[in-house]
């Protein structure tokens, strides 16, 4: 759900999934390496011009193919497109990858992995509070 409480459009949740895609792999793909991708996979034919179409939101009509077919490219449930508990479920996947990718936050979570149930809420705490002092002096965007 957006900040004004408004569902995102099939633009922003395409748009989301090249980002997120691009996150993972240092680089977006590109229009005509999606529909390769998809032609190449067995599904049906969509051209690069429409695929960003859609994703600029200029068409926003796609038959259940497409929408199927861009799904799988992607790696989710065709039912993130419409359905808002599905999205929410598969931007919280994409955000917990996107972390894990940093090897950082994957050291973070590797040092935390045997520690006491209490330490860990004491480390969460910790980061909590971490964050909010850093949203509220602007060196982090909020995500939530």
């Amino acid at each position: 759900m957006d900040d004004d409480g408004a569902q995102p459009t099939l633009a922003e949740r395409l748009d989301r999934l090249f980002s997120v895609r691009g996150s993972l792999t240092g680089r977006e793909p590109t229009y005509r390496q999606v529909a390769t991708a998809i032609a190449d996979g067995g599904g049906p034919t969509v051209s690069p011009s429409y695929i960003w179409q859609l994703r600029s939101g200029l068409k926003d009509n796609p038959t259940l193919k497409h929408l199927e077919a861009l799904a799988g490219y992607f790696g989710v449930e065709p039912a993130y497109f419409f359905d808002a508990a599905t999205a929410e479920r598969v931007e919280a996947d994409h955000a917990l990858r996107v972390a894990m990718a940093d090897p950082v936050v994957r050291g973070v979570a590797l040092a935390a992995a045997d520690l006491s149930p209490e330490s860990l809420a004491m480390v969460k705490a910790v980061i909590e509070r971490t964050r909010a002092l850093e949203v509220h002096t602007g060196r982090v965007q909020h995500t939530e």
